[in-house]
């Protein structure tokens, strides 16, 4: 069966820019949580009639940041992580219903960054997905500092205006610093670096933004962050459970996201999702 010319060109578009020769992608295992599965999947553990007594079954998720060397623009991180001693700062509801799992000291940030045989202190930019506890409280390593933190205008602004309110208790001030370099961006898509765009995906977020990477011998990854959780997001094409938000934008980040992957044979990473990030090799392997 012929292809379609016009996907063949739109196909081309997504992945013509590639990152440059000799640019490394690393994915980093900065730690676990276990939680009722029930926030990731619609309807999990709900009972019924026939089944009133329904086991809500609990999941242990992953926590993922990413490590990319770019020959002109340096280490690039990609979300931070909850951060060190995390568990000190959520406090006890948050602890209690995303609960560490497994902890071991080589998944601090600052330690995954060293087996990729970088120094966290060399990092020249960060890209945040979006600012919920879980992905910013690494940040605390760039206080003081005028390394780059790029986020989503949309998101920075909802962030700080949730964690002033308290309206929404996943954004936390201690991850909302001002003496860090804040720098927003706006619009659909921003190709930010050579290879690297990201595309404004609100849903779970307002101003969350997954990245594309287009890699010379890997081929495309997509880190989703979390518009996705665990792969039943994707592969369903459901909302998250008890953690959706803006179902009607989540859709339509749905359809966009579909369409990408589609159009570049991309790689997918999801936001927590254990069984697919156990499927990819982990740092100090390099994607290239």
């Amino acid at each position: 069966m012929l292809q379609d010319p016009s996907l063949a060109t739109m196909s081309s578009i997504h992945t013509m820019i590639q990152a440059p020769e000799g640019t490394k992608l690393w994915l980093l295992d900065c730690g676990n949580m276990e939680a009722d599965e029930g926030w990731f999947k619609r309807g999990g553990g709900t009972n019924t009639k026939s089944n009133p007594t329904a086991i809500s079954n609990r999941r242990v998720l992953s926590i993922i940041s990413v490590l990319i060397e770019h020959p002109t623009e340096g280490l690039i991180l990609f979300e931070t992580g909850a951060g060190k001693d995390y568990h000190n700062h959520w406090g006890a509801p948050l602890n209690d219903v995303f609960a560490q799992w497994n902890y071991r000291p080589d998944q601090e940030l600052d330690v995954q960054i060293a087996k990729t045989g970088h120094n966290i202190k060399d990092i020249k930019a960060v890209i945040m997905g979006h600012l919920h506890l879980d992905h910013a409280g690494g940040l605390e390593h760039f206080r003081g500092t005028d390394i780059p933190i790029y986020v989503h205008e949309t998101e920075l602004k909802h962030a700080y205006y949730s964690a002033a309110t308290g309206s929404d208790v996943v954004y936390l001030i201690k991850d909302l610093p001002f003496d860090v370099n804040w720098q927003s961006f706006s619009g659909s898509s921003h190709e930010i670096f050579q290879g690297i765009t990201l595309h404004h995906a609100p849903g779970h977020t307002p101003g969350l933004c997954i990245m594309q990477v287009n890699l010379k011998e890997s081929g495309t990854f997509i880190m989703t962050t979390d518009m996705y959780h665990v792969y039943e997001n994707w592969e369903a094409s459901h909302p998250q459970g008890w953690l959706a938000r803006d179902h009607d934008d989540w859709v339509r980040s749905h359809q966009m996201i579909k369409t990408l992957q589609r159009r570049t044979n991309a790689k997918m990473v999801f936001g927590h999702c254990k069984d697919t990030f156990d499927k990819y090799e982990h740092a100090p392997h390099a994607y290239q």
